[in-house]
């Protein structure tokens, strides 16, 4: 509904500045598709891939206290009647101990994983950004808008392709 809404918006806007710049010159719209753009950028397939040989050490110790963490429980299921009230004890206190240390460690490297992606994603808007000046001032266009955002754009008029050639000049 949101990108509806928005949709709308745009177009009551460009229809607007449309009407209001009938008396000025033609204006040069485009429109681009940032999103398909990001999506067949090579670097953009290679931030999962870099992230996870980053973080690669640390993701596999939560996934080993994952993995003890389901042992302890299992044996506990699977001994709990056979064990002595002292045995009882060890394994919870142990099962306790270990979750503590994973809530410890799981929330920050998550949280610092989502910092690095969104870091590295907005490099590579970056160079979007760039591309689409770069298009839009070589090709004298006045106005550029975000492909998703309108009802209906002219194919013509879509540059997605010439600012992914651009940024694959500019990286």
């Amino acid at each position: 509904m949101k990108k509806f809404t928005k949709s709308l918006i745009a177009g009551a806007l460009l229809t607007t500045a449309m009407a209001s710049s009938s008396a000025y010159a033609e204006q040069k719209i485009g429109a681009v598709n940032v999103q398909g753009i990001f999506q067949a950028m090579p670097q953009a397939a290679s931030i999962q891939e870099t992230i996870t040989a980053q973080f690669k050490d640390k993701t596999e110790e939560v996934s080993r206290l994952e993995k003890d963490i389901k042992y302890y429980l299992e044996k506990n299921q699977r001994d709990a009647a056979t064990m002595s009230a002292k045995e009882k004890t060890e394994l919870e206190g142990k099962i306790i101990a270990l979750r503590e240390e994973y809530t410890a460690k799981a929330q920050p490297l998550q949280q610092e994983i989502q910092e690095r992606l969104k870091e590295e994603q907005n490099k590579l808007l970056g160079l979007i950004k760039q591309g689409i000046d770069a298009v839009a001032s070589k090709e004298k266009y006045d106005v550029i808008l975000n492909a998703n955002s309108v009802a209906f754009i002219n194919p013509d008029h879509d540059i997605s392709k010439l600012v992914l050639e651009q940024v694959g000049k500019i990286n």
